[in-house]
């Protein structure tokens, strides 16, 4: 079956499945002008989430915080699967359950009450309210709903007790952004209605990581432990979505871990902020940086070599504290795997798709590996990505084919490209490219968000020196399993 044009309508899914065929001869062309998503009205297969899902990712890195979501059940239920698929880990977010009347009559009600209900069942020590795309349509004013309900709380507990709990609101129109600029409007946020007050130096740095997972954010203190830095970190899920299970828990039951809100208000006074990923947390640590000189260290990822050493120096120079041995036998390590796997990874081709800054960072990886990207595809529509992708080729001294570059695009047009190329060794992405890799043939290496179709992805450091030898025996090894003859794998 070919379509001609892309109908007003949209394309129905039976039809988009009949048309996925591997790229064979008997592959279907289609039309060159429909394949960029800037051609077509529909998105088909899209890089990205929904921008409430980041903000919620960010609360649920507070110690004792609760998402409140002002939207509908769908908006939380979709959300608490995504992150149970992924972290294997109960998600507590609260909804105000939109129905059809908060929809004509606006959502006042359902937060007054919902706030309510939330406080006196659960204690939180903050709640996060997040906007979705109804209550922002509607026009909720969320200012005056939260302080109606806070004034509600005062009647019914007390100020001191009402006044205890922080209310932090981040706006999140899901038509307006992806779940990446979810998370960096959430740093902005808590930094500007928390970090109120510049005091004495705490001799510390802020860490805002991303949308990195918890073991990510375990490798990021494992570094700043062995460089004697304090440090808050700033959404810290590490132990609230990977939490040890030991029983008997109370009820309510919090994970323990998560940044205290003390630690927030506290940073104001700190050294530095470093926002690992660019994307998500430049807007806190911007906010900082303006509001109260707290110097703002915006990327790179520290993935790889060059990434991490980044990353290490940059804290050198902030605290003055020198890079001991032990990080540099870790980096030595990493260079020594790098040459000992040079022969199977040189000259590979390679796409690379996910979030912005997963797609930035692990192209300066591949490129230390001597790869070749043919495709890097950003799912968030970002003003610097092209130019930071162009930088980093350069940086390398690539001097093989540009590869294709996709703002914000969608995986059809990914995919689509790749089956022309005339050889393709590797695709590094999220488990969205899970299909697209069978259809090519081609291993799939697992990085980024959304790993949901396996286990302890989220435990499995990419970062550091450490989390990048992993990631490169991920990569060798999923090679091998694909191109390496059977009667060679005991000369390896």
């Amino acid at each position: 079956m070919q379509l001609k044009e892309i109908p007003v309508t949209g394309i129905p899914y039976d039809q988009i499945k009949i048309e996925k065929v591997p790229a064979a001869p008997e592959y279907c062309e289609r039309p060159a002008e429909l394949i960029p998503s800037a051609n077509r009205a529909v998105v088909i297969n899209p890089n990205r989430t929904c921008m409430p899902l980041g903000a919620m990712w960010a609360v649920l890195g507070v110690r004792k915080a609760i998402p409140f979501v002002q939207g509908a059940q769908g908006c939380t239920t979709y959300v608490r699967y995504t992150f149970c698929r992924i972290f294997k880990e109960p998600a507590v977010i609260a909804t105000a359950s939109f129905h059809e009347d908060a929809a004509v009559f606006g959502g006042r009600r359902n937060l007054v009450e919902g706030i309510r209900n939330l406080v006196v069942r659960y204690w939180p020590e903050l709640i996060g309210v997040v906007t979705t795309c109804s209550s922002e349509i509607i026009g909720d004013d969320m200012v005056s709903f939260i302080k109606m309900a806070r004034a509600n709380l005062r009647k019914e507990i007390g100020p001191e007790k009402a006044d205890r709990i922080p209310i932090v609101l981040v706006n999140t129109p899901s038509f307006a952004g992806s779940h990446v600029e979810g998370y960096d409007r959430a740093s902005r946020a808590f930094v500007e209605t928390l970090a109120t007050t510049r005091g004495e130096p705490n001799g510390k740095v802020n860490i805002i990581p991303g949308l990195f997972y918890p073991g990510d954010i375990r490798e990021i203190k494992h570094l700043l432990r062995h460089m004697g830095v304090e440090a808050i970190v700033l959404f810290d899920i590490s132990d609230t979505l990977d939490a040890p299970l030991e029983p008997p828990m109370s009820v309510p039951y919090y994970p323990p871990g998560g940044t205290a809100v003390g630690e927030i208000r506290d940073m104001a006074n700190s050294l530095a902020t470093f926002a690992l990923q660019p994307h998500a947390g430049q807007a806190g640590a911007r906010y900082l940086e303006r509001k109260y000189g707290v110097r703002a260290v915006v990327g790179p990822p520290p993935v790889g070599v060059q990434g991490t050493d980044a990353f290490l120096k940059a804290l050198r120079e902030i605290t003055g504290k020198p890079i001991p041995e032990s990080l540099l036998q870790e980096r030595g390590r990493l260079v020594d795997s790098l040459a000992d796997t040079l022969h199977h990874t040189m000259m590979k081709k390679v796409a690379v798709m996910g979030d912005p800054d997963i797609v930035l960072g692990v192209t300066r990886f591949v490129l230390e590996m001597g790869m070749e990207p043919v495709a890097l595809a950003g799912g968030t529509a970002s003003k610097t990505f092209v130019h930071d992708v162009e930088a980093i080729l350069a940086e390398a001294g690539y001097e093989g084919e540009p590869p294709l570059i996709i703002n914000g695009g969608d995986l059809f047009e990914f995919e689509e490209y790749l089956k022309k190329q005339p050889r393709l060794d590797l695709i590094i992405g999220n488990s969205r490219a899970v299909d697209i890799s069978r259809e090519l043939q081609v291993p799939l290496v697992r990085v980024g968000f959304p790993i949901y179709d396996r286990f302890g992805y989220q435990k499995r450091p990419i970062v550091g020196y450490r989390g990048g030898e992993m990631l490169l025996a991920e990569i060798v090894n999923s090679m091998l399993d694909y191109q390496y003859p059977d009667d060679r794998t005991q000369q390896l």
